[in-house]
């Protein structure tokens, strides 16, 4: 039941941070090259889309690992696993208190319709993001890490 639990933990929290990798260093860099118009039309798109997405791949990654630590926690994987969460939810309470509320307001913004300080906002949420990149894919090394000893 772990080495399933190991597998199913690193495998969704890996694609997770592969597509906050990409959203972050791919994804966010294009959208912010385009015209105003069509930049703003992008991230709110974006917004929506990954933003009914994200939630379950967040919390479910984060059991998936609190599940592992579990399995493990009579094991020398128990710290790792332990730490990946820990870490994960540090990224969970990141994103709801910081990052959800500015996706919230951008995601209804259009080319016609939105604040004058959307590149200041959207430059808040770039850079919340990088933080939060770093610390999912710190709890993605030690999913692996946690996989590998168990």
């Amino acid at each position: 039941m772990s080495s399933v639990l190991a597998v199913l933990a690193t495998t969704v929290t890996g694609l997770m941070v592969g597509v906050e990798f990409s959203v972050a260093f791919v994804i966010n860099p294009i959208t912010l090259a385009l015209p105003v118009d069509a930049s703003i039309a992008a991230r709110a798109h974006g917004a929506r889309m990954l933003g009914r997405a994200m939630p379950f791949w967040y919390f479910g990654s984060l059991i998936l690992t609190v599940g592992l630590a579990v399995a493990v926690w009579n094991t020398d994987a128990a710290w790792a696993a332990v730490t990946a969460a820990a870490l994960l939810l540090i990224s969970v309470v990141m994103s709801i208190a910081l990052l959800v509320p500015i996706n919230n307001r951008s995601l209804t913004w259009t080319p016609e319709s939105h604040p004058a300080d959307w590149r200041e906002q959207q430059q808040r949420w770039d850079n919340l993001h990088y933080i939060r990149v770093a610390v999912i894919v710190a709890a993605f090394t030690f999913v692996a890490l946690a996989a590998t000893i168990m």
